[in-house]
């Protein structure tokens, strides 16, 4: 537990002290040797959860914070990797309550306070997602000197929240069907993404699509002269400089060309499967997933294809949706030139008029971005870098 200094601390003075007792976050496994003691004092988390998301009351002035969420103990090693059925999800969910003890009753015992803390750091932090069309060359000139800003031709920014849950979308309806447990990875959905990102069309050989997951506010950046105790909830004059410049931590950017998408698109696991793979679907648009750099997260993307009506004489709006049954199944367990061959067939059957040099667009619908827990926590204290600056 804090002790009573402690506990009149600053929430930016608490986040500092969790800093010092972080330093195997992030890491495939935890090393108790090397782990301090604090670390692993369950005493300790179960404290710092309780002021800084319980008694502080600046913790509570976004509309969802009065949600708090908890992680049990050791569940998250082996749900989704049993057929019992029955099995707890991952965490559970409350609604915010002065007495933390007493809210959880019974539950009490099964929380892992440290990661159900990091957990609501994501949770109740702010982020956006900027999707946008780059030329190659504007992003080469990015990469070649980071002190510059990312041009983009389009793009749309749109406010995102973190979730242990995730959200399965049926691409005919574009409506949710299903709500299912995500942690440890923490997803980003785009809910109306068909309509956000309905401009958002590659229509030039040269365009690039970018997606890029900002965090800018919330629990991550606390107020440094916020005080946690109850007392502090008035009126805040002085407030911390960076919430002016509305800090930013980059915290997935994904940048993949025309060209990669169209072959994925087209093809399926071709010989960019290690990036880039395709979830057939009947309905005009087909899934794309996107691995962030490092093979760090995921973005589900709704990729269709756009093509001038006026000189189309046979098929669908999308190429993918041929009059014939095709099995996109079996082709994607053939050999990659395989695949990559019948997919174009099949499209060519399709379209009647499709030529594969001449320009296709392609309109990309981000649907969600998946990271795991504990990559973003750890970003969230730690990364130095500065964040992807696009205008």
């Amino acid at each position: 537990m804090l002790n009573d200094k402690e506990e009149t601390l600053t929430r930016h003075e608490i986040l500092s002290m969790v800093k010092k007792h972080s330093k195997s976050l992030g890491k495939t496994s935890v090393d108790e040797q090397e782990a301090s003691d604090v670390e692993m004092d369950s005493n300790f988390w179960h404290g710092v959860f309780d002021v800084y998301f319980v008694r502080c009351m600046e913790s509570r002035r976004r509309q969802d914070d009065d949600l708090l969420f908890f992680v049990r103990k050791l569940s998250c090693k082996s749900y989704g990797l049993t057929d019992n059925e029955d099995a707890p999800a991952p965490y559970f969910v409350r609604r915010w309550a002065p007495k933390l003890d007493e809210l959880l009753g019974e539950s009490l015992a099964e929380v892992d306070w440290r990661k159900s803390f990091y957990l609501n750091m994501v949770a109740h932090t702010s982020f956006t997602v900027t999707v946008a069309i780059c030329s190659n060359e504007a992003l080469k000139k990015y990469q070649g000197s980071k002190d510059t800003t990312l041009s983009s031709i389009y793009k749309v920014v749109k406010t995102v929240y973190a979730s242990p849950s995730r959200v399965n979308f049926h691409l005919d309806s574009k409506k949710a069907i299903e709500t299912t447990p995500a942690y440890p990875e923490i997803c980003f959905a785009v809910d109306d993404f068909d309509s956000t990102f309905d401009a958002v069309v590659l229509t030039e050989k040269d365009h690039c699509y970018c997606v890029l997951l900002n965090s800018h506010d919330g629990a991550a950046f606390p107020s440094a002269d916020v005080k946690t105790d109850k007392d502090s909830s008035g009126s805040n004059t002085n407030t911390d400089p960076r919430r002016v410049k509305d800090p930013k931590v980059t915290l997935f950017s994904g940048f993949v060309s025309y060209q990669m998408v169209r072959e994925a698109y087209e093809g399926g696991r071709n010989r960019f499967g290690s990036l880039l793979s395709l979830g057939h679907h009947s309905g005009k648009a087909d899934r794309l997933y996107m691995k962030g750099p490092g093979g760090r997260g995921e973005v589900e993307v709704a990729v269709s294809g756009v093509i001038d009506q006026s000189q189309v004489v046979l098929g669908p709006v999308s190429p993918m949706s041929s009059k014939k049954s095709i099995d996109l199944g079996s082709i994607f367990r053939k050999a990659a030139s395989v695949a990559s061959v019948a997919a174009k067939h099949a499209i060519a059957a399709a379209t009647a008029s499709y030529d594969e040099d001449e320009m296709f667009p392609l309109k990309c619908c981000l649907m969600s971005i998946s990271l795991p827990w504990d990559t973003i926590a750890h970003d969230l204290l730690f990364k130095g870098s500065p964040p992807v600056n696009m205008e």
